[in-house]
């Protein structure tokens, strides 16, 4: 027969604050809204023309856009969820790969 004169009560573990990751959301935004802006660049540097070379190579830059969120989740926690700094990272970033895509596609 068991001894339930004495239950044993735990608490749950908590989390702290310093133990606390929620970096992946603000990163993650911060990625999406820089892929959406590398996007809408070629529209402000080459105006409607631009709609023509996107009917073929769409299916390129739509590839851009998970790596983009992922960049951006990757340098927010890198950065020590810094917003000033992992945003700059992340457009310069992002920025780079569209141009890099952009310039294979286009030679």
């Amino acid at each position: 027969m068991r001894n339930s004169s004495q239950p044993l009560l735990t608490q749950a573990d908590t989390l702290s604050d310093t133990e606390y990751t929620a970096w992946s959301l603000p990163g993650g935004i911060i990625g999406f809204v820089s892929w959406l802006l590398a996007l809408g660049f070629p529209f402000l540097m080459y105006g409607s023309n631009t709609l023509f070379f996107f009917l073929y190579t769409w299916p390129f830059f739509l590839a851009l856009m998970p790596v983009a969120v992922v960049v951006g989740v990757a340098l927010h926690s890198l950065l020590a969820r810094r917003l000033l700094l992992s945003c700059i990272a992340t457009l310069f970033g992002v920025g780079l790969m569209f141009g890099v895509l952009f310039l294979w596609l286009m030679s």
